[in-house]
């Protein structure tokens, strides 16, 4: 099975912080299937470490309150096309992220209050037909 993968769920240190999200159901997947690790931020061209991010009024932007939006997008884009190369069979992303968060994210106050609502990347998968479940689900 060819699994494409939030990078910090498979221990990459790319979150905003630096750090990752390492994750055991996650890492349970690595045998016998292969494993396409992503980071839409990264791959639209912001740092690690980061400012954090959140959607605010369907922009991504920094809790500085710069506009981020251009790298997010890129950043989607970017994994679109790695998934219509890859086929994968399964996308596993990260929990309330303002890219990967499948089911909820954060509602752009930066006060830690959860929406109903997926991230960009998870959103553009997601229309183009692609099976992206969150990290929680599994």
């Amino acid at each position: 099975m060819k699994i494409m993968v939030s990078a910090c769920l498979a221990g990459e240190n790319c979150k905003y912080n630096g750090g990752n999200n390492r994750n055991k159901k996650v890492e349970m997947l690595f045998d016998g299937n292969e494993i396409i690790p992503i980071c839409p931020e990264v791959m639209g061209g912001l740092p690690t470490p980061r400012v954090p991010s959140e959607i605010v009024h369907g922009i991504a932007t920094n809790k500085d309150g710069i506009n981020v939006d251009r790298e997010f997008r890129t950043g989607a884009e970017t994994a679109l096309k790695i998934a219509e190369r890859e086929q994968p069979d399964l996308i596993v992303l990260q929990s309330r992220s303002p890219s990967c968060g499948v089911k909820q994210r954060y509602d752009g106050t930066f006060t830690g209050t959860l929406i109903d609502g997926s991230g960009v990347t998870a959103e553009l998968l997601i229309r183009n037909g692609f099976r992206v479940v969150d990290v929680e689900d599994l």
